[in-house]
């Protein structure tokens, strides 16, 4: 129950920063796309700062909800994210929400419970054992390099897709090395264990590498091109990081049919969300009424 309360507090704060990167991304120039002075752009922004803080709580949340349960139940709830940021950003802004997006919202959850209780996760060690990081690393390695390298050959909301997938698989792999180095922490080396382990600060090196993935996704494509791939490719590869690294299981067979029936519910509620004026930063809905 902790690590799905923190998982919950974590879908919460990335989803509101997404939205509020999302916001800040999308006037930085062209001529600064997939380069280092698109941060220095970013670091202007006070909407976008106001992200990062939130990014900064939200991996905290993470930490803890990665040492105490599997990841293949704690990345799957941060589809809920989108959902999340939507309706907090209706309540702040004082917009009364269409049916189609309480929908969408009704969709991605009824998604993520389905495929939740079809696919029944758990099991796995705490840690990564013995030289399995190695195939992992040049095989993830090789899928960002293609990733990346169409990205660049396409333009707009194709490659904002591409890098919003290549960004889902850094933040996949930021989750499997955070919960390996947590491991060390509660594995009795205590605070030292963690901070001369190697996964510690290759989970921040992969943090920052998919950040800046995140960051050149939304300045290419509209949110609506780069949130499903970012939401279902987090999802789907985080859980085979838990099955092929941790050894966690989820149920197969016929358990596949209602599995396949979530992904689409969440990739349907997904694209209508992030096609939500709240969502990409347009106009506001229409006010709510006084009663």
């Amino acid at each position: 129950m902790i690590s799905v309360l923190f998982a919950v507090l974590t879908a919460f704060s990335n989803g509101a920063a997404s939205v509020l990167q999302r916001r800040a991304a999308r006037d930085a120039p062209d001529s600064e796309a997939m380069r280092l002075s698109l941060f220095g752009h970013l670091l202007r922004q006070r909407v976008w700062l106001a992200g990062i803080c939130l990014v900064v709580v939200a991996a905290v949340c993470q930490a803890v909800a990665l040492a105490t349960g599997p990841i293949a139940v704690v990345q799957p709830i941060f589809v809920i994210e989108l959902p999340f940021a939507l309706l907090l950003a209706g309540f702040a802004m004082r917009v009364r929400l269409p049916g189609s997006l309480w929908y969408s919202v009704a969709a991605m959850t009824a998604g993520l419970a389905l495929g939740m209780a079809s696919a029944a996760p758990g099991g796995g060690a705490a840690s990564v054992r013995g030289a399995v990081w190695v195939p992992a690393l040049i095989l993830t390695g090789i899928f960002e390099a293609v990733l990346i390298g169409a990205a660049l050959g396409t333009r707009g909301n194709a490659r904002g897709a591409l890098l919003g997938l290549a960004a889902a698989c850094g933040y996949a792999l930021t989750a499997a090395l955070m919960k390996d180095a947590m491991a060390r922490l509660e594995g009795g080396g205590g605070a030292m264990a963690l901070l001369t382990s190697w996964q510690l600060y290759a989970t921040a090196a992969a943090g920052v590498g998919a950040l800046f993935l995140l960051q050149n996704a939304l300045q290419a494509g509209m949110l609506v091109a780069v949130q499903p791939p970012l939401t279902l490719g987090d999802a789907l590869i985080s859980v085979l990081y838990g099955v092929m690294l941790f050894g966690e299981h989820l149920r197969t067979g016929w358990w596949l049919v209602p599995e396949l029936v979530a992904i689409a519910l969440i990739a349907v509620g997904s694209v209508d969300l992030a096609r939500s004026p709240l969502a990409s930063g347009t106009a506001p809905l229409p006010p709510r009424r006084r009663r």
